[in-house]
């Protein structure tokens, strides 16, 4: 571990001592180059994917929002929050829809973590080396899994090099964050020695309690009610990665192995825990090009993951050793067009074994259940004149195999459909319908043991059948000059939805007597939502503004809400920009949430409503070919006491207060 914290820390000192040698160059003013959106089947720029609504954050603007977590680096994004369990634990939610609903990627191949089953779980891939993160819903989504009813969020670091790069290339960055004492270091590297593409990336995160503003509990006399810092909040984090591609006028053939470790607590309602994370991940790409008459391009993506997490109550004795060990491959075929038809087909394996063992000597949390699966996926993309039509569909076999259980099958079919009418030049009329099927995961189906992070015992149901999602979603948006707007409309009904209800009911004494019971349970639900934004000049030189704001709201029929759904929302940014300067101030109002869920007692009390100020100031200086970025951030500069609707945890771990981050970035 010490080994690997120097190596980072003096690849980040050797890259900013080389900045201070290099001779100053005149000003210039950059432009900025289409953003394309990896995920998307035709790999076009986040602007024209319209049938599959994107938002791509890269380059300064992804820097500027990065958190400790996935959830926080996404949880201002039109039509996402985050599930905010702890600094360390925070996936996103995509339109009220969390867990195995939105899938997780890294450079277009599945996470490998267990974060989808848990909110205390944390994504197995860092957000400090990502140079993209992508969020896409619709049409794309089914060529990664049929369960990504919500949506898909690709994160992209280029592990594995698709072009040669003449001289080294990169960026590194230090930052220090004053509300919890928080250093970051990262740095990532790319150079080519002849026709061998390399890379070499890492981090280093340590960030300490963080302090928050009043008491930690709303109910002053619950137990672990910490006032002016909140206990069992630090967030620990490192990651190393190479990778190196052999680069051909054919294509591309590489590998990429990486390893993350992450340290972080939680500050429950009774207990206090931390989790000790650890992953390895090896990655394949391929490209062949032009592989037959007809075609234009073979990818072959291989993952392999190896991830494990300890669970320690009070942060010290282990209870619960969760793991996964996972096997992927993604064989994609494109082909040139067919009448006017232009897209691509494929296979996707997925192989994994999971388990939840009780290190005390109880019953296992989640036996140990291997599952399979195996689909086909297509998506197709034609223009009728100002039509642009474009449909898609999956076909999945999956399995689950416990050990001390029955094994369940579910066949899924998964498909869509959708419409672009360019009624004006830069202004298009859309609508997608799709059928989404999910099965249930292990956890779902077969948990049976004690979980102390979220303090339940969970019950699965082997009987649960799969999930059936019907979505409409309807869209109204300009995409040209420099004033942009979209306006989203969406309905999602899923059939037998599975959900975990909560009960306040005595606990059988062969139950951990600091637990509440959760029972896995399916019903039919609904959800409904709107979303609207409006920008000005947000990419180029001079004045920028964003206005957005957007609702939902889901229900279980005829059972009352959904539990952990976000609050209606509305925001406004605005700043100034050019080639050396740019500043931002953004305000996020969320209004009091009180659609409580009568299946959750977690949700006993409203979520007031809070505002939400934060500024940004970034300096380049340049030297040469290299870019210095000295940046100073403020967030929730008002010092709201901040409690998040979406979170298990709003009750007595509020979000951080304000805070300062001072930082300087090199691009070489």
């Amino acid at each position: 571990m010490n080994l690997r914290k120097n190596f980072l820390a003096h690849a980040v000192a050797c890259a900013i001592a080389g900045v201070a040698v290099a001779a100053h160059s005149q000003e210039q003013t950059k432009s900025l180059a289409p953003v394309i959106v990896t995920a998307d089947p035709f790999g076009v720029n986040e602007n024209t994917v319209i049938l599959a609504p994107a938002k791509v954050l890269s380059g300064d603007e992804l820097r500027n929002k990065l958190g400790g977590s996935l959830g926080e680096t996404l949880g201002s994004e039109l039509g996402v929050s985050a599930s905010g369990f702890s600094a360390g634990a925070s996936r996103p939610i995509i339109r009220g829809l969390e867990g195995p609903r939105v899938k997780i990627l890294q450079n277009g191949m599945s996470s490998g973590d267990l974060s989808a089953i848990s909110n205390d779980h944390a994504v197995g891939s860092g957000v400090m080396s990502a140079r993209q993160i992508e969020i896409l819903r619709g049409p794309a989504a089914l060529l990664y899994g049929s369960g990504a009813i919500g949506g898909l969020v690709n994160i992209v670091n280029d592990r594995i090099p698709t072009t040669l790069e003449p001289r080294a290339t990169g960026e590194s960055e230090l930052r220090y964050s004053a509300v919890d004492q928080g250093t970051g270091l990262s740095f990532s590297a790319d150079r080519s020695a002849g026709n061998i593409g390399l890379h070499v990336d890492g981090n280093v995160m340590n960030a300490g309690d963080y302090r928050i503003p009043g008491t930690s509990a709303v109910d002053r006399s619950a137990a672990n009610n910490d006032t002016g810092k909140l206990g069992f909040s630090r967030n620990r984090e490192n990651n190393i990665a190479v990778g190196g591609s052999l680069i051909q006028d054919w294509g591309h053939i590489g590998a990429s192995l990486s390893e993350l470790g992450k340290v972080y607590g939680i500050h429950g309602r009774d207990e206090l825990s931390k989790i000790d994370l650890a992953q390895t991940r090896f990655d394949v790409d391929s490209l062949i090009k032009s592989p037959f008459d007809g075609f234009d391009g073979l990818r072959i993506k291989l993952g392999q993951t190896d991830y494990r997490h300890t669970e320690l109550e009070d942060g010290t004795n282990p209870h619960v050793r969760f793991s996964k060990k996972a096997f992927e491959s993604r064989w994609e075929l494109s082909h040139l067009p067919i009448a006017g038809w232009r897209g691509k087909f494929g296979l996707q394996t997925e192989q994994s074994t999971v388990q939840a063992m009780n290190l005390e000597g109880g019953n296992p949390t989640v036996p140990r259940t291997h599952s399979q699966s195996t689909a086909g996926f297509f998506v197709e993309e034609r223009d009728f004149g100002d039509l642009r039509i474009n449909v898609g569909g999956r076909f999945e076999s999956v399995s689950r195999s416990p050990l001390t259980d029955i094994k369940r099958s579910f066949n899924l079919g998964s498909y869509s459909a959708g419409a672009l009418w360019a009624f004006m030049r830069g202004y298009g009329l859309g609508a997608t319908a799709s059928v989404a099927q999910r099965a249930p995961m292990a956890e779902e189906l077969y948990s049976g043991g004690a979980h102390h992070p979220t303090e339940t015992f969970d019950i699965g149901d082997g009987t649960l059948k799969k999930e059936t999602s019907k979505n409409i979603d309807l869209s109204l948006q300009k995409t040209t000059e420099a004033l942009r707007w979209k306006a989203n409309i969406f309905q999602n009904k899923v059939k037998n939805f599975v959900y975990g209800s909560l009960s306040d009911i005595a606990i059988p004494s062969d139950f951990d007597d600091m637990s509440v019971k959760r029972t896995f349970s399916q019903a039919d639900a609904t959800l409904r939502g709107v979303e609207a934004e409006l920008s000005y000049n947000y990419y180029d030189p001079g004045w920028f503004g964003r206005v957005f704001a957007d609702t939902s709201r889901g229900t279980l029929d005829n059972l009352g809400n959904l539990p952990l759904q976000p609050a209606t929302r509305t925001g406004l940014s605005f700043g100034y920009q050019d080639s050396q300067w740019r500043s931002s101030l953004s305000v996020l109002h969320a209004s009091a949430h009180n659609r409580i869920a009568s299946s959750s007692i977690s949700e006993e009390t409203t979520t007031p409503a809070y505002t939400r100020v934060d500024a940004s100031v970034n300096y380049v200086q340049r030297y040469g070919t290299t870019d210095v970025t000295w940046f100073l951030l403020a967030r929730n500069l008002l010092n709201e006491e901040i409690r998040l609707s979406t979170s298990l945890l709003k009750d007595y771990a509020p979000q951080p207060g304000r805070n300062l981050m001072l930082g300087l970035r090199t691009r070489f």
